[in-house]
């Protein structure tokens, strides 16, 4: 009986098979890396030091990282997926200030234990920031400070919301580390925290309606004040705001009373 042309199953899943220990010994590696950075500080982390840890062969670090500084940036990109996993976030919290607080506890508290670790994450200003970990890391400090925006509390734009944060938790992890161990007073981290939140965020919120409409009406009531805008400047944005206003009113007008509705 004529076949057709036959297949190499084992041939077929070599390829797949290949893959699959390259990505164990790079896990292996990277974490044997990880764990001499820890106890033993950077200078620890050599070819051969961690090529006996993960039990592989030095040649298998160059083929899989080209060198001690690619196997470095790898270790740095575990550290970004390692804070990632303990970031929590709730994007129904009530208080997005507080949040905010406790965000920046956290990235501190993680950079305090991890003194090592850390100081290779962010020691380089660009290492380990082309990491899938460390963009969503990122979007959740970004989401957080959009939250602040939209609700009123933000004292500057976004983006220089986002540095300052960023700034102010890297340049506190690295002062306290670099200090004494009895000069390191936990009244210092405290106060680079409420300085930051002094800088970023306002005592009570700028627009207490969040809504569109509402944040019109406030920048409306205040576009008298304002003496950057040419006159005609501010009667063509008046114009704007008056509009989302009264498209807020009437929306509101369209929502039935679900107070009178049947149970």
């Amino acid at each position: 009986m004529a076949g057709g042309p036959k297949i190499d199953i084992a041939s077929a899943a070599q390829p797949e098979i290949a893959a699959g220990i390259r990505e164990v010994n790079r896990q292996r590696i990277v974490q044997a890396a990880a764990d001499l950075l820890a106890r033993d500080g950077r200078e620890a982390v050599t070819t051969r030091a961690v090529a006996a840890a993960a039990g592989v062969q030095a040649p298998v670090i160059y083929r899989l990282f080209g060198d001690k500084e690619g196997l470095l940036e790898a270790v740095a990109e575990h550290g970004y997926a390692t804070f990632l996993a303990a970031k929590h976030v709730d994007s129904n919290c009530q208080d997005p200030v507080e949040d905010l607080r406790a965000g920046w506890d956290l990235a501190v508290e993680f950079g305090l234990a991890n003194p090592e670790l850390y100081a290779l994450m962010y020691g380089e200003p660009k290492r380990g920031t082309s990491s899938a970990a460390f963009h969503a890391g990122m979007q959740i400090l970004l989401g957080r400070i959009h939250r602040l925006a939209a609700g009123g509390w933000l004292r500057v734009d976004e983006k220089l919301a986002s540095a300052l944060i960023h700034a102010t938790a890297r340049g506190a992890v690295l002062t306290w580390l670099s200090l004494p161990d009895d000069q390191r007073d936990p009244a210092l981290l405290t106060a680079i925290r409420e300085a930051m939140i002094a800088a970023v965020t306002n005592e009570k919120p700028a627009v207490q309606d969040a809504s569109p409409a509402g944040a019109a009406r406030a920048l409306r009531a205040a576009l008298p004040e304002h003496t950057t805008l040419s006159g005609a400047e501010q009667r063509l944005l008046g114009e704007w705001l008056d509009r989302l206003t009264a498209d807020g009113q009437l929306q509101r007008h369209r929502e039935p009373d679900r107070s009178s509705l049947p149970r």
